[in-house]
């Protein structure tokens, strides 16, 4: 053992701590590159030379390597050996065995050989950092990052997550939200892909996964699938809808996902900006899955056509405008929210209409679970009550 090859196993040993590779790679590494430089010098072009590493002490033997093949499909002397003649060396050997032979020990290789297995042991290593880093980010698709803003380029935000630089197209970017070089701020993984370049991470701040992984990471009955989210619309920068339900009776999906005086909520908002968040209990029942999605509007009739998958709701003259919103959102978001389309018509006061109506009130009266809750940044002002009485939270709330 040379003091040369200590030295080279203690540079491999920094080196796997500062870049986090695996040591049995970069070693595999190396000995590909040796294994080209020693051919290069000492052997030739077609022989397969195979080197192996001590990884302790750093000494590296050199061995050939020659594959027995049928005597029909004999091409390459330098690396194939006939059945034939192998079995006068060995009489057991058989079709596909190695015959590995060590090769002489030099122990000064030349200048380009020398450079030769420096290029390949740089490329060999900054692919394993690559595979590396391609493979962690990969598992962390469609899931929500830490991340800082490194740099912008044009319309174009660079953000760092650590290992990796990721890119924030304008697309995936919230209208009127400014970014500036050192901001912190919560992304979701959109797409991690292998480029020739490298891993190439896509990230966004409008898409639906980021509020589903908000919500995740402040509310643990939806980490631990007490509480599921079933189905979530969103228009980024302005309205949110997320419709829960609860696979425990005795919790409240919607109270859950608002938390004490609004704080896990408001945790949420406060990742987003100015956007409205409706919280909304999800049905299995089409028309109060549908009521509920158009909160804070009333409804007074709903007509159902599952053949057009399409539904007519009735609101009284003073909803119109909820039921509707601004530019058409609520009833945009809710027809996402539910999977069917909604027209909005205004309700005639007739007889049948307003029995429906105190029908639906006397259902109101006799089920005191929130169906729907609207809230937005530092909105929520309620005591501080017990969880039973944060029930009483109108419906519709804004």
């Amino acid at each position: 053992m040379t003091q040369d090859s200590v030295n080279f196993i203690d540079a491999i040993d920094e080196l796997c701590d500062e870049k986090g590779l695996n040591k049995e790679t970069v070693i595999s590494t190396v000995e590909a590159a040796l294994a080209a430089a020693y051919r290069k010098d000492y052997g030739k072009p077609h022989q397969v030379i195979r080197a192996k590493m001590d990884p302790k002490t750093g000494d590296a033997e050199m061995f050939k390597v020659t594959t027995v093949i049928d005597d029909e499909e004999f091409e390459n002397p330098e690396a194939e050996i006939t059945l034939t003649d192998a079995k006068k060396i060995k009489k057991d050997y058989k079709v596909g065995d190695e015959i590995i032979e060590p090769m002489p020990k030099e122990e000064n290789f030349g200048r380009i050989a020398a450079q030769t297995a420096k290029q390949v042991i740089i490329q060999r290593i900054r692919e394993a950092e690559r595979d590396m880093i391609f493979s962690e980010f990969k598992d962390r698709e469609h899931t929500i990052g830490n991340g800082s803003v490194q740099q912008i380029e044009g319309k174009n935000v660079i953000v760092s997550l650590g290992k990796v630089n990721a890119i924030l197209f304008p697309s995936d970017q919230i209208r009127d939200e400014n970014y500036y070089v050192g901001q912190r701020l919560k992304v979701y993984i959109k797409e991690v892909a292998q480029t020739s370049r490298g891993p190439q991470v896509l990230v966004s701040r409008t898409d639906e996964g980021l509020i589903k992984g908000l919500f995740e990471l402040e509310v643990p009955e939806i980490a631990n699938e007490t509480v599921e989210i079933k189905s979530l619309a969103r228009e980024a920068g302005t309205r949110t809808k997320m419709a829960v339900i609860a696979h425990d009776e005795n919790i409240d999906p919607i109270g859950s996902c608002v938390g004490q005086r609004g704080t896990r909520v408001q945790s949420v908002l406060a990742e987003i900006g100015d956007e409205k968040i409706d919280i909304i209990l999800w049905d299995e029942d089409v028309e109060k899955f549908i009521v509920n999605a158009l909160s804070p509007a009333k409804c007074e009739k709903i007509v159902i056509s599952s053949k057009d998958n399409k539904a007519i709701v009735y609101v009284p003259d003073d909803s119109l405008s909820l039921a509707i919103g601004k530019n058409g959102q609520n009833v945009r978001l809710a027809s996402k929210l539910t999977g069917w389309g909604i027209d909005i018509e205004k309700a005639e006061s007739q007889g049948k209409d307003k029995k429906l109506k105190k029908d639906k009130k006397n259902d109101s009266d006799t089920n005191s679970k929130t169906t729907a809750v609207s809230v937005e940044k530092k909105e929520i002002v309620k005591e501080d009550l017990p969880m039973d009485e944060d029930k009483n939270i109108k419906e519709g709330k804004k």
